[in-house]
Formats: C-alpha cells, structure tokens, sequence
C-alpha cells in the first residue's frame, strides 16, 4: 500500500484549470496560453509537490490588483485587464509596477499566487502523509496515550519555503541573538529591493522572489544568495540565466576623499576571512571591543594562498557600526536603537590606524574556519548586505558582535553556527575559538603575530616605553604614560630644555601622540555641537559650520550607497557601473572640496579652550623640534631638517 501511494505520489502533478465557461474563444484561448507559459516556467519539484488542479477565474477587483488567491483555493484575476490580454495590448502596454507590461505582471501574478499555495501546502511525501493519517486515527480512538514513538513529536513536518529557517536569514528575518530561535521583527534590507511588498512578511518576500527568480534571466547576479538557496531546494536551475559579472560593486568608506570610492570586490580574490576584534578599553561604547571582519584580498595576479597575508594594501574590513553622522555615541540613543546600523567596507590600513594610534587599542585577527565555498558565499552576502541593509543599531541587542554573527550565519551557512549566540564582541571570539570555528593558534607566538599580521598592537606600549625613557633620565612625577598625555600642553613644555638628545626623541614621540589626542577630542567636539540640533541656528558658524554640516549630510552614501542608483535591485549589475562611476565620483569630489573648506575654516569652530591646547600642542612639536636640531648638531651629527 505504501509503495502505491508513492508511486501515485511520484506521477501527480499540478494542473492549472480555466473554470469559466461564458468567456470568449478568444478570451479562452489567450488566458490558457498565459497559463501554459506559467507552468512552463515552474519548476518540475514545484509542479511534483503541488499535486492539484488550481482553477483561475476573471474577477471583478480594484484596479491597483492585479490577482489574489481566492478562497476556493484556485487564483483571481482582475477581469478589467482581459480585453488588453485577448487582443495583445497587454504585451506592450506598459506599467509602473516592477515587471513592466501589463502581460508580464499578470505572468508574475499568476506565478506569485501559485507561490502562496505552494508554501501554503503542508509538504509531506506520501509516506509521510500517510502515517500522519495513521497517527490522527490513533490519536481519536486512544488519545495520546496510544500514540506510538513514531508520532510522537510530529518530527515528519517539512519546512515551507517561508519558514525555512536558512531563507529566513536570508530574506531579512535573521534568528535573534539571545532569544532562543525567535526571529527578528523588522526587516531590515529595506534599500534595492524589486518590490516593497516584499518586505511585509515572508510569505510574501517568497512570492515576490519566485517572480524574479522565474522570470529574470539576471536574478541570480542580483540577489545570488537566494538564487543559490531557491536553485537547492527546487534542484532546479531557470534555463536562459545571464552570465554574471566576476565581481561586486562596493563603495570604499574610507577618509581619503581624493579616492574614487567605488570598488570591485571579487569572491575569487579573497583568500581568507579573518574574526577582527578591536580590544576593549575604558569608554561605555567600547568595553567589550569591537567586532569586525578582515578580507584578506590577494593582489593582483597572485595565487591564493598565504602570501596574500602581506598585500595589506589590498585587504578590506566589514564593520557593522551606528552611523550618527560620525556623531558621538549617546549611551541612552544607544539602548533605543536611534542610530541606524550599516555594513561600512573599509581599507584595513585605516582601520589599523584608527584603533592602534588614535583610540590605543590593539586589533586581534583570527582566520575563520571557512570551506572555500562558505568563504566566497560569505563575501558575496556581504556585498548584498552592503547594499541593502540599513537596521537599527542597539548596543544590548543588535551590536556590531550581533550583526556580525547574523551575516556569518547568513552569509556562511556553516551549521556550527546557528547555535551560537553572543551579544558581546570578545564573547563572541571565545564561542567561535571553543568550537573551532576560528583559529587562534595564530596568536601563540607573539612576535609571528605581529610580523604576519594576525595581531596590531596598540601605540600605547610604544608610547609607555617611549614614556620608560623620560621616567629614566627626568624626574618627572607622572607614573603612566597617560597621565603624562592628559596634562596640558604647557605644563608638559618647561622639561623640553632639560631633556638629552635620547629624552627629546621619546619627548617627540609623545607630543605628535598628545596632538593626535587634541586632533581627536576636537573631533568629537565638533560632532557634539554642530549635530546636537545647534548648527542651523549658531550664525557665528559661517563658511565652516555649513562645510561641516554638509560633509556629514553627503558622506552618507557610502554607508548606504543604494542611494546613487534609481531602479534596478540586489547587487548593481555592469550596465549600472556607469551611472555608480559617475555619481560616486562626483559626490567625492564634493566633499573633497568641502573638506579643503573645512581644513581652512575648522579652527574657528572651536571652543576657545580646545583651540589654546590644540595650539599649546603644536608649539610645543616645533619648540621639541628646534631642541632636536640643536642637540643633534651639538653631538656633531648632520644637521635635521
């Protein structure tokens, strides 16, 4: 009896039935060609599993509706486009909804419908239907104490395609950290998408992907994650795809404005992935470090392989952070999610710089343990989330360490993942190294990790020697090399001239420091005045409050770069290159010329203490400067520049 219903099972297969008879022959015939051109493009798996006649019928419906499933479980479509499919207008009447022709959108609706029954269906095989039957009839004789073992659990269900949990982190519903399988609320790829209405839940985010993924020869180049996800479970490829480019089009966040941003990041190229931690040092938004990725990109022309570890010139670095407008992180915004979070790509020098001299943190690089086909997968899904993502970024709940987990799970799909869960960068590390998903073995030998790149230290041990040196040869009272840093600039300035020529050099070292730390506190002073709601009513800010507004306000596409681009969905394809070229060429332009503004007028902006220290600061670089000179030539080496 089981082998006869697989077998019946094996040879159904979905019909589609028109069920009226008052129509035309002409309507008939042009609403069955439209059906049999629906079929054709279904999958075989799909038309196997949704073993059913499904009727369609012409309906009376609003006219912004194109088709519903009905209630007798068949499909609707708006009687009012019928005339323009029966006489060919369809085909080229054209309409503002996503597809184009009136005739390719009831194609779309046809097969979108026919979606929503197909994930409606609860997806059994035969055998499994038929010890459900089995098991509800125990259930109503004997209730569940007679239940055997095999019925117990329901473990026969079979995912839909919306609720698959891999399409869920895949279509913006990701697990949420911490909350035991529950997923996210929101969806948060909310920029590049080929229908908003797809965002409403995931039934409908299926629906409308099958669309493209039915009819969109480059679907796959534009949303290659899902493509991949829908091509496996149907086993099932389109015929006629396009060929894709080799890579994907990213905007480089870095500060050099002299640079053309855009950038072309190809899969191929990155030869491994790398868990990057900033460690964590005293400030609230910091104490548990910073979680980031490292794309060790080859240079190129080179093989893959461990060389490519030294063209640091060619590696990137994934950083999910708040972008406030590069405004200070307030603790309470924080907590309430009113900074967006969004996926910057960076050049790894910046990033190395920013941390190790500026904020004196040290930056941890552990390789992932990643098969060549999740490390791809995992960069193309960066990508995509580069250009759709734009979430909300609480520090509790969906922080950098959250979002970066979410994107290894999405991106990777490597099943040790999807238990995992960590709110806190370093915590995160340590769950990745206890199951042996990175490798932190690379870190044992100091010193190897330095040479090689695995490890950045911070410029504070350099500076705390630099510090050893003055401790050593002036009485001075300071025990920490901060301490020394914090004073102001003039009280650091009477030991210039008591210093040898070895106490100068360490003196020279930690002034450019001390100005590096002015440079940086004026920063974080101009971000908390002029974007506290203050900027457009202080008139005293002239040319330069305006520039620095401006900058602010323009810098945003290359967090969110799907701003530059009018239509179109997923990843930008190579007839869109030209349009990225030209308007990320010209807004970096415009803030290169905004921030040589800026450069000229900055000083003005500033309050008056801040504006005497960062002054003091760099007096005192030229003041140590001149005593070098003097002592150098005194000891009878060449004179210094």
């Amino acid at each position: 009896m089981l082998a006869l219903l697989v077998s019946v099972g094996s040879q159904a297969e979905l019909r589609l039935v028109l069920s009226e008879s008052d129509l035309s022959p002409a309507e008939r015939q042009a609403t069955q060609v439209l059906l049999d051109e629906a079929l054709q493009a279904l999958p075989p798996r799909f038309k196997q599993q949704l073993d059913r006649r499904v009727k369609l019928r012409w309906r009376d419906l609003p006219a912004e509706v194109y088709g519903r499933a009905g209630r007798f479980s068949g499909i609707e479509l708006n009687a009012l486009l019928l005339p323009a499919l029966t006489d060919g207008r369809a085909a080229t009447a054209r309409t503002e909804r996503p597809h184009g022709s009136v005739r390719r959108e009831l194609l779309a609706t046809v097969l979108h419908e026919l979606t929503h029954l197909y994930d409606r269906a609860q997806l059994w095989s035969p055998a499994q239907k038929s010890l459900l039957q089995h098991c509800r009839q125990r259930l109503n004789s004997f209730g569940p104490v007679g239940l055997p073992d095999d019925c117990r659990g329901q473990s026969a269900r079979r995912f839909t395609l919306s609720d698959d949990p891999q399409l869920l982190d895949l279509a913006g519903w990701p697990q949420r950290v911490g909350s035991r399988g529950q997923r996210e609320a929101e969806n948060g790829q909310l920029a590049r998408s080929p229908d908003s209405y797809e965002l409403s839940n995931p039934r409908e985010f299926v629906a409308v992907n099958m669309e493209y993924f039915l009819l969109d020869p480059a679907y796959a180049c534009r949303r290659p994650s899902l493509a991949r996800h829908l091509a496996r479970h149907f086993a099932w490829t389109p015929p006629d795809q396009a060929q894709c480019d080799d890579g994907h089009a990213y905007l480089n966040a870095g500060r050099d404005f002299a640079r053309q941003p855009l950038g072309r990041l190809e899969p191929a190229r990155v030869y491994a992935v790398d868990y990057l931690l900033a460690e964590a040092n005293d400030a609230w938004a910091s104490r548990w470090g910073h979680s980031m990725l490292r794309l060790v990109i080859c240079a190129p022309g080179r093989a893959l392989g461990p060389d490519c570890r030294l063209d640091l010139d060619q590696h990137l670095v994934l950083s999910y952070r708040a972008f406030v407008g590069d405004v200070q992180l307030s603790s309470w915004d924080g907590l309430t999610g009113a900074y967006p979070s969004r996926l910057f790509v960076l050049p790894l020098e910046q990033v190395v710089e920013e941390y190790t001299k500026i904020e004196l943190r040290s930056l941890a690089s552990i390789p992932l343990q990643l098969t060549r086909e999740q490390l791809e997968n995992l960069v193309t899904r960066a990508a995509e989330q580069h250009w759709s993502y734009d979430g909300d970024y609480y520090f509790i709940s969906n922080n950098c360490a959250v979002e970066t987990l979410k994107l290894l799970r999405s991106g990777s799909q490597h099943p040790d993942l999807h238990a995992l869960d960590s709110i806190m960068p370093n915590g995160l590390l340590d769950s990745l190294l206890a199951r042996g998903l990175a490798d932190g073995s690379v870190l044992d030998d100091p010193r190897e990790a330095l040479r090689l790149g695995y490890r950045f230290d911070s410029f504070r041990e350099r500076y705390q020697a630099m510090f050893a040196v003055l401790q050593q040869r002036l009485p001075i009272e300071q025990s920490r090399v901060e301490d020394w840093l914090e004073q102001p600039a003039t009280a650091r300035q009477p030991w210039f001239a008591k210093a040898d020529l070895r106490a100068s050099a360490a003196l020279l070292l930690l002034e450019q420091a001390a100005l590096r730390r002015q440079l940086l506190l004026a920063q974080e002073e101009l971000k908390q005045r002029y974007l506290s709601g203050r900027a457009g009513q202080d008139a005293s800010l002239g040319k330069a409050g305006g520039a620095l507004e401006q900058i602010l306000a323009n810098s945003g596409f290359l967090s969110r770069p799907a701003e530059l681009l009018e239509g179109g969905y997923g990843l930008p394809q190579s007839s869109e290159w030209q349009r990225l070229e030209a308007e990320s060429r010209n807004r970096q332009q415009h803030l290169r010329r905004l921030s040589d503004d800026l450069d000229q007028e900055v000083r003005s902006l500033l309050e008056p203490e801040r504006l005497a220290e960062l002054e003091a600061s760099e007096n005192n670089l030229a003041q140590l400067g001149a005593h070098l000179r003097g002592l150098h030539k005194a000891s009878g080496g060449l004179t210094l520049p």
